[in-house]
């Protein structure tokens, strides 16, 4: 009797151990399999600091959270605080930095750019994902999400740009 009782003690030693066994995590991908794109890890602070920014106020020409902020003061500041990349100027203005980039290409922490005013590149916010882009909209509104791929940003999406890769 007494090897039986030493016998499962043996099996469970045996049986914990191999839960314990080190599994090699996979390795990074070189590239976004939605998009082919190198994957940079920036890209993803910048959407994730963004949203952390979601009704925060507007206020025309704002560059900061405590007294407000518009769309390229919003891009600005997300940008430097989660990127470390200094961008300046207008919606027009940043969208003639960066690399272009196809709307299959999006991916999250890339600028969308809009003619809202009859005029365009006259807005900015940045991809989060998923076809929703975040951004500080007008006067009357706070930062928010809204659809890039239906409703009234939509129709007036212009191009995309990155800063990543």
């Amino acid at each position: 009797m007494r090897p039986a009782r030493l016998l499962i003690p043996f099996a469970l030693l045996v049986l914990v151990a191999g839960c314990g066994t080190l599994v090699k995590p996979p390795a990074p991908q070189a590239s976004s399999p939605e998009t082919g794109r190198p994957i940079d890890p920036r890209s993803h602070e910048v959407a994730l600091f963004a949203l952390g920014l979601v009704d925060t106020g507007y206020r025309f020409g704002g560059k900061n959270p405590d007294a407000g902020l518009d769309c390229s003061g919003m891009v600005s500041y997300v940008f430097e605080n989660a990127a470390g990349l200094r961008l300046t100027g207008s919606a027009a203005d940043l969208a003639k930095q960066g690399r272009p980039v196809n709307g299959e290409g999006l991916r999250p922490g890339d600028l969308v750019f809009f003619n809202t005013r009859n005029k365009p590149r006259s807005h900015v916010g940045i991809y989060i994902g998923d076809g929703r882009f975040i951004h500080a909209p007008n006067s009357n509104g706070k930062v928010r999400t809204d659809s890039l791929v239906a409703g009234w940003f939509a129709t007036r999406f212009e191009e995309a740009r990155t800063f990543f890769d």
